[in-house]
């Protein structure tokens, strides 16, 4: 009794969805199995998968039930036996089960071999009895979660094949023309034409019926499902029956029955035709017309009355992979009525067989016998349809034949055998006899990258470049077909660069002069021949002339010419300049037999000239001649000097910008040339500006000195500003001894573009730097240095008083002297700038302090010593 209560019946629910679940996955015959069992425990439903530890299985109850998956989480029921199931579904269980069985799912803790939906504390729900619907739902996720990633697989697999069909299809010679979206309207019929006097007329079609002439009518009949036509308001002629007729023959019935109401529709006994009738279409009916075997889209379709084959072939989408593009059947009344061949179109643009479509008429696309793919240098790489017995040379029709770069004299055919591949070399003599067969690969290949004929020749010609060695099969007819020898030629020896059949290069030195003589034989040429022929110029060292010096455009390499004079030399660089020195023009000459063997051996000659402006030279001069590398000098004149200037600025008469009149001219000349101070001169400030003119290499002379010399020890350092070039600096100056005693040593000369400069009487103070309050004062002329440190307020804690220093309003400087251990300060001027530097080491400790104590005390003491010591001797 203790173990019935352990039985737990499935609701209804839970166990239809059991059979629906198995019923679906294995087969409705396990389904009806346990339908028959009656109802199936928890324990019966879900098995334990190996090595499970469930504690509702009993101790003696063997890891998987008989026709488990082992390794598995969904095995099956208790008492199935796979032995009993379709081969199918044993198929599907087989596959099931070789999946990887020790994949972790959700709750599946791997190591520790707990079933499939333990539960965060780790309690199992998988084989609890008391919670089958846990077991299920996880059941249909993992089998979910299986059936994702089959179809993830399974379109994968897909999209690869569909992309090779297409890539497949595409190759397909025709498919393109059929399966084009933009030529969607290509093969619709055209309904704005006459009306076709063959055209058969049929129930629905609108038929048109005019009589003019003796008597006048306009009928619109349509033709009834039954065939008839009947004209309104003529009684008397009751249905005419018309389908089944061409146009032509409808109209002949038309004029037969009406002639009973209208008698002018023919010639009688009240006399000839007077009345006539034409017939034509209306509104045209629609047809169905069935599309079967290999095509794109077969099915019904129906179309206009008007339609012919080839429309309903679009409309169809063509064949299909295996559909032929060469037989396709119109079938009328089960009877072939024609049978059309898509490449006459395709390539001819002949429609034959393409004939009008008829109700209930059928196109059948036939399968495809032999298709054959065409690569290489032909215009059309396809693959191709071939009938049986049709040849290479009909292949190359289709594929458009050779392209211009095609080697046409052989095609290389590979072949399947029932066996293996084999290659066939087709030449050109076997392409109409030799007959395609199904799977046949055929290739084109490229004409060979060189010439049959070509001899090139190049140099000292006229006419150099490529030539036949037909018309030129020597190299005297080569050399006069190319309108000769030029000048400079160099005949004695020439090249002739020849390809041997191994492909190696070898050169072939040849005496034209001697065959142009004809004392040797002329030289027979080869294909792929390269002739040289050599420039005297090129054999020689290129020879100039160099002008340099006082000359307009001096130029350093000028080509040497024959019978070169000096004047030309000259005339060549625009003429000589205005500083030119014309009596020194030099022409240096090298030597070039000097002695190696003497001391003074003389490396070049110097010869000396006289040149008029006007480049003339006398007559002794205008023989002499030029030699190669010969370098012209002319000198600069030692009396041309460029007028220069210095500048005055500030407080005087006339500032502005003063020649520099002579080379002895100082800054008092200067100063005086401006008309002097004006009365509110501040003589004690004036500077002069001077810019500094250093070339690169002087530049990096005197900083790479400052650096050798400044930096010798690693306890010196020299921090200094970069020099530039052509920058101001400032020089100091003493103005005031200047006017005192003009001439004297402070009056230094003037140069170019120097400025003088004299501010206006300054009345202030500048004080900057370590004190209470950095700002500007008054200048008193009582006040001292430490007069002006009180007005910032004093020096501050981080002073460095013995450093300290004042900036003059001239650009000087001056500092604090120490004199034992006290400051002597400089002395302040105005417009004077006292700079107080910062002390940056760290404060004194206690015991540093003691000790400059004790220095000091022993310094005084030895002072006071000293004195005593004197006082007594004296």
């Amino acid at each position: 009794m203790q173990n019935l209560r352990n039985i737990h019946i499935l609701p209804l629910k839970t166990f239809l969805f059991i059979i629906s679940f198995f019923q679906r996955r294995l087969s409705i015959r396990i389904a009806l199995i346990l339908l028959s069992a009656g109802g199936l425990t928890a324990q019966a439903q879900i098995v334990p998968s190996a090595g499970s530890s469930s504690p509702a299985a009993p101790s003696s109850s063997p890891a998987t039930a008989p026709g488990a998956t082992p390794g598995r989480g969904n095995a099956l029921p208790a008492g199935v036996n796979t032995n009993n199931l379709p081969a199918n579904v044993q198929q599907q269980i087989n596959n099931r089960a070789g999946q990887t069985g020790n994949t972790n799912r959700a709750g599946t803790t791997g190591t520790s071999g707990a079933g499939r939906g333990a539960s965060a504390n780790g309690t199992s729900t998988t084989n609890n009895p008391n919670n089958p619907n846990q077991v299920i739902r996880d059941q249909a996720a993992t089998d979910q979660a299986d059936n994702n990633n089959q179809d993830v697989v399974d379109n994968s697999i897909k999209s690869s094949q569909q992309r090779e069909q297409e890539e497949n299809r595409q190759k397909l010679f025709g498919y393109s023309l059929f399966n084009d979206p933009a030529m969607a309207t290509t093969f619709q019929p055209n309904l704005n034409i006459a009306t076709p006097r063959n055209y058969i007329v049929g129930p629905g079609d609108e038929l048109n019926i005019r009589l003019y002439g003796f008597s006048e009518g306009d009928y619109t009949q349509k033709v009834s499902p039954e065939g008839f036509v009947y004209i309104a308001g003529a009684t008397g002629i009751g249905p005419i029956q018309v389908s089944g007729l061409s146009i032509e023959q409808a109209k002949a019935r038309l004029e037969s029955r009406m002639a009973a109401k209208f008698a002018g529709l023919r010639n009688s006994s009240y006399g000839p035709k007077n009345t006539y009738l034409e017939l034509s279409l209306g509104e045209i009916r629609s047809i169905r017309v069935t599309v079967t075997g290999d095509a794109m889209r077969p099915g019904t379709y129906t179309m206009s009355s008007l339609s012919t084959a080839m429309n309903a072939i679009y409309q169809a989408g063509g064949p299909n992979d295996i559909g032929s593009f060469r037989k396709v059947l119109l079938i009328r009344n089960n009877r072939v009525v024609a049978t059309l061949d898509l490449y006459d179109y395709l390539l001819n643009g002949i429609q034959s067989n393409d004939l009008r479509l008829q109700d209930n008429d059928n196109i059948r696309f036939t399968t495809f016998i032999e298709r054959v793919e065409i690569g290489g240098t032909v215009k059309r790489n396809n693959i191709f349809e071939m009938l049986p017995g049709e040849t290479l040379d009909r292949l190359l029709f289709y594929a458009g034949n050779f392209s211009a770069n095609a080697y046409k004299s052989r095609l290389k055919v590979r072949r399947l055998t029932n066996l293996e591949m084999k290659v066939i070399d087709v030449t050109l003599p076997e392409f109409k006899t030799f007959v395609m067969q199904d799977g046949d690969l055929v290739t084109a290949e490229r004409v060979l990258d060189r010439f049959e004929n070509k001899i090139t020749i190049e140099g000292a010609i006229y006419r150099p470049g490529e030539y036949s060695l037909d018309n030129n099969k020597t190299l005297k007819q080569l050399i006069t077909n190319a309108e000769g020898l030029k000048g400079d030629a160099f005949t004695g020896r020439i090249n002739i660069v020849r390809t041997r059949e191994d492909l190696a290069i070898e050169n072939i030195p040849i005496n034209l002069a001697a065959i142009l003589a004809g004392t040797e034989p002329d030289l027979p040429l080869q294909r792929e021949d390269q002739i040289i022929i050599t420039s005297r110029f090129e054999l020689a060292e290129v020879s100039t002339v160099s002008v340099r010096g006082e000359v307009n455009h001096p130029i350093e390499e000028m080509p040497f010419m024959a019978n070169m004079t000096l004047n030309d030399a000259l005339l060549k660089t625009g003429g000589l300049r205005e500083a030119a020195a014309v009596s020194q023009v030099e022409v240096v000459r090298r030597k070039k037999d000097a002695d190696p063997t003497s001391k003074n051996a003389v490396t070049a000659e110097v010869f000396h000239f006289s040149v008029n402006r006007d480049l003339s030279l006398n007559a002794d001069d205008n023989k002499f001649l030029l030699a190669p590398y010969d370098q012209v000098v002319v000198r600069r004149s030692p009396n041309y000097l460029i007028q220069t200037f210095a500048g005055v600025e500030g407080e005087v008469i006339t500032p502005g910008l003063y020649p520099i009149r002579s080379k002895d001219q100082k800054i008092s000349d200067l100063l005086a040339a401006a008309g002097g101070l004006s009365p509110q001169a501040y003589v004690e400030g004036a500077t002069l500006l001077r810019a500094v003119k250093l070339s690169d290499d002087e530049l990096e002379r005197k900083q790479r000195i400052i650096a050798e010399v400044g930096n010798n020890s690693s306890k010196s350092l020299v921090d200094t500003a970069a020099i530039a070039p052509n920058k101001l600096e400032p020089i100091d100056i003493n103005l005031k001894k200047i006017l005192a005693n003009p001439g004297s040593s402070e009056d230094i000369l003037v140069l170019e573009n120097d400025i003088l400069r004299i501010p206006k009487l300054l009345e202030t103070v500048r004080i900057q730097g370590e004190v209470q309050l950095p700002k500007t004062v008054k200048f008193r002329s009582n006040n001292n240095f430490q007069d002006y440190i009180s007005e910032t307020g004093g020096f501050t804690s981080k002073s460095q008083r013995r450093r300290s220093f004042i900036v003059y309003a001239n650009g000087s400087v001056d500092r604090t002297r120490k004199f034992m251990f006290f400051n002597i300060y400089p002395r302040v001027e105005p417009g004077a700038e006292i700079i107080i530097p910062r002390r940056t080491a760290n404060p004194l400790t206690a015991q540093q302090i003691l000790g400059s104590t004790v220095g000091i005390a022993g310094s005084l003491l030895t002072l006071v010593t000293t004195i005593l010591l004197i006082s007594r001797v004296q």
